[in-house]
């Protein structure tokens, strides 16, 4: 397009220099108006060839003021850029208005389907590959660092001991508690298994010097251990064991406090936010992270690759499941709903922040390549629009010069 356009700009040139040597050779009145039309189509062609290039550079490379105007003023189109996403798009009412009356969740599901089954539309596929080189383009200790932030944010706003005091109370309640004591029991069992010379070492080094000259301490260390294997047998087989329903009255009181005393829940807090603070819990976060990030740049470069196998058919069960169940679609687009507008209250600025900061980091020669190449065909149609609609002016004007 822009050689069609130069192309026309030089038709015109050449047509007024060939009707100016021709009104001389072959005098007639109509040669003024072509006269007219290509001199004035030039004129117009060639201010809107300045406009559109000023735009983006220096014409000619001539230092002219307000030229070159998207590179010299490209942190400032970078902040007004994150202005009007803020202002326009990343309100908590706009997010609100525009999915609702969206069925998030029967999109999802009939998309997790149709991925099972084959469907990969050009635009679906579009799609992912457009998110992995969103995801791929984000500053990455930018927006893991928000992420990151969201989450310790959230878990620690979380107040978690009521939240395991209920779900104590209800595995007790469904007996979901049992297999895991159950477990707890063999696993002791077969600790004290496999560590018997030591503890058989411990009872002979602190029995007497009497028992170890008689023997009776092997018989004392026999009867030890015996006795907590019969214990531990009988507390995994006896439904009503005292041991058992000690236990249990522990687990009941735990629960009870998780859930109703102050004390507890604020020692439980204290001991989450000791755990939020170690460098330890920062660097399972990262890695978290970091997993997350490759997982999902991996499925969005290879869609069927996620949904073959087993986790395929899950997806696919789940779909189903979205599609037809009502009920459900309603829950899962109300969280949505609240999720997003949520996420938009609390971190739009932080969102905006990062679209600004990247494009301020783009050399001004990315960012004026970037939006020519986005406007694209559309800047060469103004430059041949000016050269015609110029051309018409000038033929518009000598007709009025003759008419008078």
């Amino acid at each position: 397009m822009r050689l069609i356009a130069t192309g026309l700009l030089v038709v015109m040139a050449v047509s007024f220099l060939a009707a100016r040597e021709l009104a001389t050779v072959f005098p007639h009145p109509a040669w003024g108006f072509v006269i007219a039309f290509t001199e004035a189509a030039m004129v117009g062609g060639l201010a809107d060839w300045f406009a559109v290039t000023a735009l983006f550079r220096h014409p000619l490379g001539l230092p002219i003021p307000h030229t070159a105007i998207i590179p010299e003023n490209k942190d400032r189109i970078a902040d007004t850029m994150a202005v009007f996403l803020r202002t326009n798009f990343l309100t908590p009412a706009v997010v609100a208005r525009r999915i609702h009356g969206f069925n998030l969740a029967l999109a999802a599901g009939n998309m997790l389907v149709e991925q099972r089954r084959g469907g990969q539309s050009r635009l679906r596929e579009g799609a992912m590959n457009l998110f992995a080189d969103l995801l791929e383009s984000l500053d990455q200790e930018q927006f893991g660092g928000v992420v990151k932030s969201g989450l310790r944010k959230q878990l620690a706003k979380l107040n978690l001991a009521p939240l395991l005091g209920q779900l104590l109370e209800t595995a007790i309640a469904d007996k979901r508690h049992l297999p895991v004591l159950e477990g707890l029991i063999r696993w002791a069992a077969l600790t004290i298994e496999a560590n018997e010379d030591l503890l058989r070492q411990i009872i002979h080094q602190r029995a007497n010097a009497l028992l170890r000259w008689t023997g009776l301490d092997d018989k004392v260390a026999n009867a030890v251990l015996d006795g907590l294997y019969k214990l531990l047998a009988e507390t995994l087989v006896v439904p009503d064991h005292p041991i058992r329903a000690k236990i249990e009255e522990g687990l009941e009181t735990l629960a009870h406090a998780l859930l109703h005393d102050p004390e507890m829940q604020e020692r439980v807090n204290k001991l989450k936010d000791e755990v939020l603070a170690n460098p330890a819990m920062a660097a399972w976060i990262d890695g978290m992270w970091e997993r997350t990030r490759a997982g999902l740049l991996k499925a969005a470069r290879n869609p069927q690759g996620l949904m073959s196998g087993g986790i395929g058919v899950s997806l696919e069960q789940l779909g189903k499941t979205l599609a037809e169940d009502a009920p459900l679609q309603f829950m899962v687009n109300r969280f949505a709903r609240r999720t997003l507008v949520g996420a938009v209250s609390r971190y739009g600025d932080e969102i905006v922040r990062i679209v600004s900061e990247t494009v301020k980091r783009w050399d001004a020669h990315t960012v004026t390549d970037r939006i020519e190449g986005a406007v694209g065909r559309d800047l060469q149609f103004i430059r041949i629009n000016g050269t015609l609609v110029g051309g018409l002016v000038g033929v518009l004007i000598h007709c009025v010069d003759v008419l008078l």
